[in-house]
């Protein structure tokens, strides 16, 4: 095996490993409520600080590498995930958890910019890091949430062991980035560190000749990554209260069938057109997501497992359908502006309508607020069907 094949491999670990660590804490948030006494609603804030972090990471240093070098972001993100999961371990409270979750936010989001950009630079054969990129995220997520559960309920110290042994995991790629070459084309040394610094200065913006084209994509971004920060925050804490099961590795094993199925999907239609998965995974998210919603109405826990598989297939296809077609339609000076912006809305879709969720469910009370969110998705799901077919062609830029 050649080195460049092998450190592609290496670094699609990388990948992997830090996506896992970042669902990591999903199945022991039921845990920490059961020790500290908090309500949902501060599950929820905890959950978005991360993602506020990972949000303002990927704005702020998403291009950082480009001007520095792929391997001194890397090992910064690697040194600022460490020093997270430390906390993690010394955890004693709500405030030393949410620094914890704040620090892994902006670890994460500088380490998979880099680390995607890194693959792409990496590959032999085009279009293999996407593909590799699209099966790491729901991958690593599924892998650390059924991981996690597994460890929390049956190894040891549920609440420090598992950060342990990811401490490990982010040793091994501390060796494995030192290693690596730097395969970023840097400008010349002089004028490096002013590139860089304007570099940390956001940019996000749509052309106004593609935000027709864009109407009928946002609706299955938004409805696919709430649904997801949902399943994410909120997941085993439904599985415990609403289908009474507080085995913490049912907690986990949610994550994994959504993220598992999502995973799974994107392979297996990878050979597909982005435009022609719009419509699909839009559906499979719509009559997935109302399954469940009937099985957290009737406590029919199988009808929910169907449900999560269903909706877990439409997310990994609109992964593959939104990013892809956000890829096509634009032209090549205008993608990392306008994948900035699928960012940001995803993002913050992941994380917004969640810690809505957290304050509903504290009023309201977790069935009623499962429901309506999950009929919110439908709603989007419906309207990104009806315009997917009243504007069916959209067009790439030359």
């Amino acid at each position: 095996m050649d080195s460049r094949r092998g450190f592609f491999a290496a670094v699609a670990a990388v990948v992997v490993l830090f996506m896992a660590a970042s669902s990591a804490p999903t199945p022991l948030y039921v845990v920490y409520q059961q020790l500290w006494g908090f309500t949902p609603t501060v599950l929820t804030v905890v959950f978005a600080i991360y993602v506020f972090g990972l949000l303002a990471s990927l704005l702020v240093v998403g291009s950082l590498s480009d001007h520095i070098g792929r391997r001194p972001v890397l090992a910064g993100a690697i040194v600022l995930e460490a020093v997270a999961l430390v906390l993690f371990v010394l955890a004693g409270d709500v405030v030393v958890l949410s620094a914890a979750r704040l620090l892994q936010g902006i670890a994460t989001g500088a380490a998979i910019t880099t680390l995607g950009a890194a693959l792409t630079d990496l590959e032999r054969t085009p279009g293999r890091a996407g593909l590799v990129n699209s099966l790491a995220a729901p991958g690593g997520l599924a892998l650390g949430a059924l991981g996690c559960g597994v460890l929390v309920q049956y190894g040891p110290e549920p609440t420090r062991f598992v950060y342990a042994l990811l401490i490990g995991g982010m040793g091994a790629a501390a060796v494995i980035v030192a290693l690596m070459p730097e395969t970023a084309v840097l400008a010349d040394r002089g004028g490096r560190r002013p590139a860089a610094v304007a570099s940390l200065r956001p940019v996000v913006g749509v052309p106004a000749h593609l935000r027709a084209d864009l109407v009928p994509i946002v609706p299955v971004l938004v409805a696919s990554w709430a649904l997801t920060g949902l399943y994410l925050s909120l997941g085993p804490s439904v599985v415990a209260a609403i289908f009474g099961l507080h085995d913490h590795v049912a907690g986990g094993l949610v994550v994994t069938l959504f993220c598992g199925a999502g995973a799974v999907t994107a392979f297996l239609v990878r050979r597909r057109s982005a435009l022609s998965l719009l419509a699909p995974s839009a559906a499979l998210l719509g009559a997935g997501t109302l399954t469940t919603v009937v099985a957290v109405s009737t406590n029919l826990l199988p009808l929910a497992a169907l449900g999560t598989l269903v909706a877990g297939t439409g997310f990994g296809a609109a992964a593959l359908a939104t990013f892809g077609t956000f890829a096509r339609i634009a032209a090549p000076h205008e993608r990392g502006a306008l994948l900035a912006v699928a960012f940001t809305v995803a993002y913050l879709a992941f994380s917004v309508p969640a810690l809505v969720a957290g304050f509903a469910s504290t009023a309201f009370g977790l069935r009623a607020t499962a429901e309506v969110y999950a009929l919110v998705i439908v709603a989007l799901t419906i309207a990104a069907l009806v315009l997917r077919l009243r504007r069916p062609a959209l067009q790439p830029t030359s």
